[in-house]
This record gives structure tokens, sequence and C-alpha cells, in this order.
């Protein structure tokens, strides 16, 4: 089963793709981390996308993934992408790609938040600097403010600044959002309220899914 998990910044899309991954055995793959660990050895992806809050161009990252996916999951069989695809074309390339291996697609997950909630959750969220645990003050906060249960430091992205968060929104809703009626129309969208509790999303999306 190939699955692909999509919602806005703050729906939880990437605690539900480790919790679902978990749950049905897939290859949990995150474009996000995937793209920070990239922009790591490359300053223009760093540039880009830590700094600017903005896109790599549609061609150059999904050269980076099928790249890595061949590498690291060549079967390309029972993995679930979170974050990716985010565009219209991202996804045609990628659904063309499987079609060429003989794969496909089988659902896509998709977390509705309202704009005021993504926006709340995704300026509250905190990173540990010692163990890279993610923190939310807000939906799952820390022992202390700014201290994670290993004594490290908890400390705020530069991408979850307000004004970065709003930039990515809007970039959500032009490239994003119109990829829900594709999916629609190819008859493999699982919609789920992610303003519930964590273990009930789970629940809904296993069931809908399995």
């Amino acid at each position: 089963m190939n699955l692909i998990i999509l919602g806005p910044q703050g729906s939880g899309k990437g605690t539900q793709a480790r919790l679902v991954a978990d749950s049905l055995g897939l290859f949990y793959f995150e474009s996000g981390d995937f793209l920070r660990e990239s922009a790591k050895v490359n300053p223009r992806i760093d540039e880009i996308v830590n700094k600017k809050g903005e896109l790599l161009p549609d061609e150059e990252v999904f050269g980076l993934i099928t790249k890595y996916f061949e590498e690291k999951h060549p079967t390309l069989e029972n993995f679930i992408l979170d974050g990716y695809p985010r565009s219209l074309k991202q996804y045609e390339m990628l659904k063309n790609w499987l079609l060429g291996k003989g794969k496909k697609i089988n659902w896509v997950i998709y977390l509705t938040l309202s704009e005021d909630e993504s926006l709340t959750r995704i300026t509250a969220r905190r990173i540990c600097e010692k163990c890279d645990r993610v923190w939310n003050l807000v939906t799952n906060p820390p022992p202390a403010p700014d201290t994670c249960e290993c004594g490290g430091r908890l400390i705020q992205r530069q991408d979850d600044t307000p004004e970065v968060v709003k930039k990515r929104l809007e970039i959500y809703q032009e490239t994003t959002a119109p990829l829900i009626e594709v999916f629609k129309k190819d008859g493999i969208l699982v919609s789920v309220n992610g303003e519930q509790p964590i273990d009930t999303i789970l629940k809904e999306i296993v069931a809908k899914v399995a």
C-alpha cells in the first residue's frame, strides 16, 4: 500500500504519518526533513527552503526524491509520503514515474485544519537542540517551556516564525490545495478532520485505508 498524507502546516501530518507507518509497517519519507538535510550541504537549498520559506523548482525536488527512493527503498512498495507532492505538476511527475515502474498511489490522506489554527500550532512548535525531538506549546507541551525531557534546550526553527508561516500557508493554498480536486477525481482521497485528538485521527485513517 502506497500512501500520501497532505494538510496545511500544523495539521499534524508528520505525527500521523509516523504513526500510520508504524501501524501498517510502511516506509516513511518526510520531504521537509529530507530537504533540510540536503540544505546542510547545499547553500542554495538552505537559502530557499530555510531562510525564505519558499519551494524548490518541481523538477529539482522530483530528481532529489526519486534518487533517494532508488537508493533507500527501490521496491517502491508500502511507503507513505509526508509533504510531497506539493503541486499538481509534482503529482503528475510522481504518478507517471510510479506507473513506469508498475506502481501507483493507493490513497491520499488529507488532514483538514483552519488557517488560524494552523498558524497557532506552527508558531508554537519547538525543536530540541540535543535530540531533535519536536514539541508543541499548544498540542504537545514539553515538561518545561524551554527544556526537553532529555534536558536539551528547545528552539524555534527559522521557518516557524509567524512571517514565514503565513507565506508558507499562502504557497500551500496556491499550489497544494488544487491537488485535492484531482485526488477526488482519481478516487483516492480520504479526508480526516485534523483538529481531533491524535489517537482519534489515527484510528480513522487506519480504518479508512486498511
